[in-house]
């Protein structure tokens, strides 16, 4: 894949022929009902910039900052709908003492989508996801409820986050053989602190049609230089912390070896003379399965920050040096395989060309 160097050079999402820019903009961080987001008018300010650019993929969840994030994107897009990719969430319970207000099953899947509708103030969703796989619902019942809303003309494309990759396969296996509505995006964790999903996500999706959509591209911002050793935190609570912070620490981030790795992005953006988070986002634009990171920014200076990335070139010597302090261990059966007694005894005393 050609690599971009604006907003308006388009990727093909996964399978299908939507056409996206190569930046996705998140807005779960629009709205402080958190306590951690952008105020609405610099919300609007951020959303405009990357319309304006050419950018045309927007991402949201039906719980983000409590249904405010899905509001106000409804009032901000209001004449301009047609411009925007919309692409939203379910899963995540929208009533906490409602045990039917979350999950992947059917009845929450339909009034998620109802709820969405009616908070973004739109007749469809272009790209609905399944926000995270929650171990309780049959493959079917997800598969047909999605492609009966599609059929109802509520959803266009489906695509999955956040979920093992022996049940994508499966699911995406099942889709095919029934002619049920395709999977075609896959929104994961992927960042130089985040790279375990090479080992089968990220092989997966470019063999099955999934455009690949990283979620938090810069480690939730310890890539960014923003935290040091005095922030390490190994904070684990189930309700969303109230600073972006607790945040962090809630996904495990926030220790020495990704500090570790923030170092080398800071010598690699002082060398480049771009910010460690184009830096950061560069690198995750390299991979061939990823289609487009998804960028969040709380203000305006960080969103243009951001789309400076396109831009950012990073040798040979950058990217190894990257490589090398972010690289994961290797797992079985490549742990296994990849060493040379075993390669030894699948291809002989001779080289031969493998394939992706």
């Amino acid at each position: 894949m050609t690599p971009p160097t604006a907003l308006t050079d388009y990727r093909l999402l996964g399978r299908s022929g939507l056409r996206v820019a190569p930046l996705a903009l998140g807005t779960m961080t629009f709205a402080a009902d958190w306590g951690w987001g952008a105020e609405e008018a610099e919300a609007r300010r951020i959303l405009d910039l990357y319309l304006d650019r050419g950018g045309n993929l927007i991402d949201t969840a039906v719980n983000y900052t409590n249904g405010e994030s899905e509001r106000l994107l409804g009032r901000f897009l209001r004449g301009r709908r047609e411009r925007a990719v919309l692409a939203t969430k379910f899963t995540m319970a929208r009533d906490p003492a409602n045990p039917n207000s979350g999950g992947n099953h059917r009845l929450n899947l339909v009034r998620s989508v109802e709820a969405s509708l009616r908070q973004l103030d739109t007749d469809r969703i272009d790209l609905l996801y399944l926000h995270a796989w929650d171990f309780t619902t049959g493959a079917d019942e997800v598969l047909r409820a999605l492609d009966d809303l599609v059929r109802a003309g509520k959803l266009v494309y489906v695509g999955l986050c956040n979920t093992p990759a022996w049940r994508v396969a499966q699911l995406q296996t099942i889709a095919d053989l029934r002619g049920w509505s395709p999977l075609v995006a896959l929104q994961i964790e992927y960042s130089l602190v985040e790279r375990t999903v090479e080992h089968e996500l990220m092989p997966m999706a470019e063999s099955l049609g999934l455009g690949v959509l990283p979620w938090s591209p810069l480690g939730g911002g310890i890539l960014t230089g923003k935290y040091t050793r005095a922030d390490l935190s190994d904070e684990n609570g189930a309700d969303v912390a109230a600073t972006r912070k607790g945040v962090i620490a809630s996904t495990g981030h926030l220790n020495e070896r990704s500090l570790a790795i923030a170092e080398v992005v800071g010598a690699v953006a002082a060398e480049t003379g771009a910010s460690r988070s184009q830096v950061a986002l560069a690198w995750t634009l390299r991979h061939p399965a990823v289609t487009a990171p998804v960028m969040g920014a709380r203000t305006l200076a960080q969103a243009e920050d951001n789309l400076g990335a396109l831009t950012v070139v990073l040798d040979d010597d950058q990217l190894a040096r990257l490589d090398a302090a972010s690289r994961p261990a290797p797992i079985f059966p490549e742990r296994f395989i990849g060493r040379p007694m075993a390669q030894q005894l699948i291809f002989g005393t001779h080289p031969v060309a493998t394939r992706r």
